[in-house]
């Protein structure tokens, strides 16, 4: 169990000390538990003693342990398919089979990581028509992001797919005005250039964040407002993104259908102005 979700799990046993540390943790998760138990006192305002008592709360023997599952929870992170790879992986019912089943148990996990009201919430937040909506995915994931980018600009305007070349990211940047939206999608080996684009927006022009990532967290999360947290590992040398892509389009049927009148018009404008080949055209 990651120290995150053994945190929510004892979050209604927590004393107001302890919840507090709780926040101090979580709000920069993991980097502010891997400081020395004085420099995380200092910053959440409780005695190094609590800590080491919060710690045994939450199940782990000290405050070293405690570290030490940051640690490898940050190793899980940064893993490459080579390291990923499991060479004598029990395989039931034949590769497709066992495959499609593992995918299907991703979903499952994706449905109850994300509550309803969450989902309701973001899917309020894509729709608002006073919010721009700008998409941006990492080097992989940015499939994700580009697949939610098309179906919402077949529901509604003002939605952009941010370049890969962060050379251009100014320029959006600048259009972006407070509380228009930044949906970021960024799963481990996470892109440090993605972090920053996140804070600036954030912090220079006041977007609201929303972030899908995995259960290891991106160091996004430091800057979203809502993050999404699906299942990735496949057991295979690959990551999969079935989840990620339920998840979509989930979201953007949910919009669709929510909004139908509006979704309707703006699809039957679009294919009025869809310029087709040559040999569909009448």
């Amino acid at each position: 169990m990651m120290i995150r979700e053994r945190i929510e799990k004892e979050a209604e046993n927590l004393t107001t000390g302890e919840r507090k540390l709780a926040a101090t943790i979580l709000s920069d998760y993991p980097f502010a538990g891997l400081s020395p138990i004085h420099e995380l006192a200092k910053h959440s305002e409780v005695s190094a003693p609590s800590i080491s008592r919060f710690v045994t709360k939450i199940g782990l023997e000290g405050y070293q342990e405690f570290q030490r599952e940051l640690i490898s929870e940050l190793k899980q992170g940064l893993r490459s398919p080579i390291e990923l790879h499991a060479p004598n992986r029990q395989v039931e019912g034949g590769f497709l089979k066992d495959f499609i089943a593992k995918s299907t148990s991703q979903m499952a996990i994706a449905a109850d990581a994300i509550t309803e009201d969450q989902f309701v919430q973001i899917c309020a937040l894509l729709t608002d028509p006073k919010r721009r909506i700008y998409v941006l995915g990492g080097r992989i994931s940015d499939t994700i992001a580009k697949h939610l980018t098309f179906h919402l600009q077949l529901i509604r305007k003002d939605v952009f797919q941010l370049p890969s070349n962060a050379e251009e990211w100014p320029d959006y940047l600048l259009r972006m005005r407070q509380g228009d939206i930044l949906y970021m999608v960024d799963f481990r080996r996470y892109d440090p250039l993605l972090e920053q684009l996140a804070r600036r927006a954030a912090g220079v022009r006041h977007a609201r964040i929303v972030l899908m990532t995995d259960k290891w967290i991106s160091p996004i999360s430091k800057h979203a407002r809502e993050v999404l947290p699906v299942p990735i590992d496949s057991g295979t040398l690959w990551d999969t993104y079935s989840a990620a892509l339920a998840v979509t389009e989930a979201i953007v049927t949910r919009i669709a259908e929510h909004n139908w009148d509006k979704t309707r018009a703006r699809m039957e404008a679009w294919e009025d102005l869809r310029i087709a080949p040559k040999d569909q055209q009448t």
